[in-house]
């Protein structure tokens, strides 16, 4: 399975939306909270060019934020993603 990295905030609706869909799915996410460290959200600016959370990869690729997550679940496209090595 695939790993799962999130760049999250606490207060982020979105955030716990994208966690609620993963864990559905059994898929364990690496959170990483750019409140808590600040240093992390220029980085995840720098390596997807945005700036709001939550910010996901899967593997290697960058899914985007939550809306993008769930566009790839209604398309049937999440899950294999999620399995790939």
């Amino acid at each position: 399975m695939s790993q799962v990295v999130m760049y999250t905030t606490a207060i982020c609706p979105y955030c716990v939306n994208a966690k609620r869909l993963l864990d559905a799915k059994g898929v364990a996410v690496k959170e990483m909270r750019v409140d808590r460290e600040p240093h992390l959200r220029q980085k995840m600016m720098a390596d997807s060019g945005r700036h709001t959370v939550p910010q996901i990869w899967i593997g290697n690729r960058h899914v985007g934020g939550f809306t993008d997550l769930w566009a790839l679940d209604k398309r049937g496209e999440l899950d294999a993603l999620l399995a790939a090595e």
